[in-house]
């Protein structure tokens, strides 16, 4: 036999000559698991330690050119963050001041942890509305910070940063690709909806009127607004033409630049900067109407911000303001992470780097531990400044530096100019820029052609938080992608599979006289599903398995949470295409269960004779990583049900199973192996030529299927004088059934079925 070629060699003994070498896969062990996936290597922990500080990689190449980047890219975003900082610090219920100290930590401290060279740190609409809604909710518990919310924020910003940077160091960053973009998008929809209502009053002038809450969820802020319509005042007209003229400006840059291309930069830098001009603008004019004024200003204005850090401290952390936020601690984290990975992944993407998702949380982590420090609350990566940022031309993380630099001069040299700027103005920057995070009917369009449900999971998130609150649409929205995952993997079903003899050809079209093009080769087998339900031509049918041989291909992880599904589904299609192996296997009446249906005494008549016994189950894991405990045991009662439904032992086969796990589980089961019996067909590769030949023919094929019956030679101790070439067995030779392919698992079926006939 030719088994017996490979059982006369050991593992550890090298192939000779003219043999074929004997191969039998080492078992899967838990320790070498725990080797390999847990305990670090000294390399393996020296680069880790490497990773962390990402910038030792490159800044000591750091030139010339880099640094003229960086420096106009720096500028720029600093220009935009000194506006937005203090219109956000406002969003999250805090001093102006707050704004610019958030904005400092975030970009002095991120580059030195980033792996993203675009993406800007500091504070964002989403969070400081998020924020704002926690002070709101917990102040009043804690009256003694009532004149000191920023403690509360501090305090927020530490634990919310201890757990981030935890979450990167234990290297967790996939957990964020559990969110899925109609998740994020809705999310972000909804947050900028709230926000920018949220604002319309400001804006409007009329949000001190009595009984309008400006925190309420959002459609009761849009119906209040019209309800108190009639006391806005002049603040609207500094509001209102403030944010006409932010988007003329934007309309006026994005047109010149279609219009003259060669000026594309110029507008660019132009657009960028209408916020800073318009701020300048409308500062000019609050502070000739309102110099004389000071103390009954013409409009609301931003008044006094203190120079310089004055609320430099260690943060405050302690039991009583953690036990009043711990229930927002979650929906906070959510935000942090993912807007700032959704971000630098995009970006990553566009300017062709990778990002690498646990040194970014690292890199958020650090600089929320450290901003209370300072005086910041909570930060993550902002999309505006981001956008900005990379297309002014950034070269590297460094830029943040200078942009950092850019705040520290304002803190120290612009307050004086800071109040006289106008609150509705400020409105007007934040309507502004949230207007950008909202999805365009583009997005919605491909995903309405992607996936219809995962559009209804965008509309629910945004419906809840605008009927609700933000938390809470982003819990409904990632709770609801969640229960889709596992409705998916919970309701995936198999296919029966059959052959198709398929031939290469150059053309499509009439190359003979019976008017179908001229195949090319031999052909080869591939195996479709029988419904036609992957796309194959309905015209051509595929032909069926061997009579009672069925092949089912497993489309999802086989787990617990399927297990039932798909193999609930085989049996029942195996059973209808197959007859019982026993017509009465119940004997007397009274043995037969109580839900076996059909006539009282059945007989041949019963079944339809033309139907097969079932004889071999050859099961295709190529799109299976994982099994677990329920789901082999599930595939054992399987085995034990269909042995008793056909009265034999049937025989199963496995294609494509890759993990080694996977091969242990089923062996440990029963499948794989039998009695010790070897490969009755192996598929082998032609590893190259021995220098020096015996006689015979030398091989030319790469791989090839060699049986026991293909061995004319009978040679027990080795490998014939035909075969001059290494050949090697590509799977274990003690799981015959365990194939490569489902070619070899069929012809390995046939061969087994034939000499259990014979």
């Amino acid at each position: 036999m030719f088994w017996n070629r490979f059982a006369r060699k050991s593992a550890s003994e090298p192939a000779r000559e003219n043999e074929v070498a004997y191969y039998v896969e080492p078992v899967a062990s838990s320790k070498e698991w725990v080797k390999e996936n847990v305990i670090p290597t000294r390399a393996a922990a020296a680069t880790y330690a490497k990773s962390l500080f990402p910038f030792f990689s490159w800044i000591h190449r750091y030139n010339g050119t880099w640094f003229l980047g960086d420096l106009i890219a720096g500028i720029t975003v600093g220009v935009v963050v000194i506006p937005q900082g203090m219109a956000y610090a406002k969003l999250a219920q805090l001093p102006p001041e707050f704004g610019l100290y958030s904005s400092f930590v975030g970009c002095a401290l991120y580059f030195i942890f980033s792996t993203s060279k675009d993406i800007t740190i500091g504070p964002v609409a989403v969070m400081s509305t998020l924020m704002g809604h926690i002070l709101q909710d917990v102040l009043p518990d804690l009256p003694q910070y009532q004149d000191t919310p920023w403690v509360i924020a501090g305090c927020m910003s530490v634990v919310l940063g201890c757990i981030v940077t935890a979450l990167g160091l234990l290297r967790l960053g996939f957990i964020v690709e559990f969110i899925p973009l109609p998740a994020i998008a809705a999310f972000m929809t909804g947050s900028a909806l709230n926000i920018a209502m949220g604002q319309i009053p400001t804006l409007m002038g009329n949000n001190d009127a009595d009984g309008y809450n400006t925190r309420a969820p959002t459609y009761l802020v849009f119906g209040n607004f019209f309800k108190y319509i009639g006391q806005c005042d002049i603040n609207a007209a500094v509001g209102l033409t403030a944010l006409a003229l932010l988007y003329a400006i934007r309309w006026a840059c994005g047109y010149g630049s279609r219009r003259w291309p060669q000026k594309e930069r110029l507008f660019f830098f132009m657009n960028t900067l209408r916020t800073g001009f318009v701020i300048l603008l409308y500062t000019l004019i609050s502070y000739l109407a309102n110099r004389n004024h000071r103390d009954d200003p013409k409009f609301s204005i931003l008044g006094t911000v203190p120079r310089g850090f004055k609320h430099m401290a260690v943060p405050t952390v302690t039991s009583e303001i953690l036990s009043k936020v711990a229930g927002k601690i979650p929906s906070a984290i959510i935000v942090l992470v993912i807007e700032h990975i959704s971000i630098s992944k995009s970006f990553g993407r566009i300017n062709n780097y990778t990002i690498n998702p646990n040194q970014e949380l690292i890199a958020i982590g650090i600089t929320n531990i450290f901003g209370p420090f300072f005086g910041a609350y909570p930060a993550t990566g902002s999309f505006s400044r981001t956008a900005i940022k990379s297309k002014a031309g950034v070269r590297t993380p460094l830029a943040g530096v200078i942009t950092a630099a850019i705040v520290v001069i304002a803190i120290y040299a612009l307050p004086p100019v800071f109040y006289y700027i106008s609150n509705a103005l400020l409105a007007a920057v934040i309507i502004h820029a949230v207007g950008d995070l909202i999805s365009t009917p583009s997005a919605l369009k491909m995903f309405w052609k992607v996936s219809p449900f995962e559009f209804g999971i965008f509309w629910i998130g945004v419906i809840v938080s605008v009927f609700s609150s933000i938390d809470n649409g982003i819990y409904a929205s990632v709770a609801t992608s969640g229960a889709l995952l596992l409705f998916r993997i919970a309701k995936a079903r198999g296919k029966f599979v059959g052959i198709l003899k398929v031939y290469d050809t150059p053309t499509l079209g009439p190359a003979d006289a019976s008017g179908g093009p001229l195949p090319e080769g031999d052909g080869r087998n591939v195996f479709v599903p029988l419904d036609h339900s992957d796309g194959v031509n309905p015209w051509i049918k595929p032909q069926e398995p061997p009579s009672g041989v069925f092949i089912y291909r497993l489309n999802e992880g086989y787990l617990y949470p399927n297990a039932m599904h798909f193999t609930d589904f085989m049996v029942d299609e195996i059973k209808a295409k197959t007859r019982p192996g026993v017509l009465n296997p119940y004997g007397s009446l009274g043995n037969r269960p109580w839900n076996d249906p059909g006539p009282r005494h059945k007989s041949e008549t019963d079944y339809d004779s033309s139907l097969p016994v079932l004889k071999a189950v050859i099961l295709d894991f190529g799109g299976v990583s994982h099994v677990d405990v329920t789901s082999i045991q599930n595939l054992v009662d399987v085995r034990k049900q269909l042995d008793r439904y056909a009265d034999l032992s049937v025989s199963w086969h496995f294609v494509g199973v890759k993990s080694p796990w996977t091969r242990r589980g089923l062996l440990a089961s029963g499948f794989g192996s039998a009695n010790g019996q070897g490969r009755t067909l192996f598929s082998v590769a032609n590893v190259g030529i021995i220098p020096e030949r015996e006689s015979g023919p030398s091989s030319t094929s790469n791989d090839e299927e060699y049986t026991a019956e293909s061995d004319p030679s009978g040679d027990k101790q080795g490998v014939s004088s035909s075969f001059d070439t290494l050949v090697l067995p590509l799977l274990s030779v003690d799981c015959p059934y365990f194939h490569i392919d489902l070619d070899e698992a069929l012809k390995a079926t046939e061969l087994e079925l034939g000499l259990k006939q014979s």
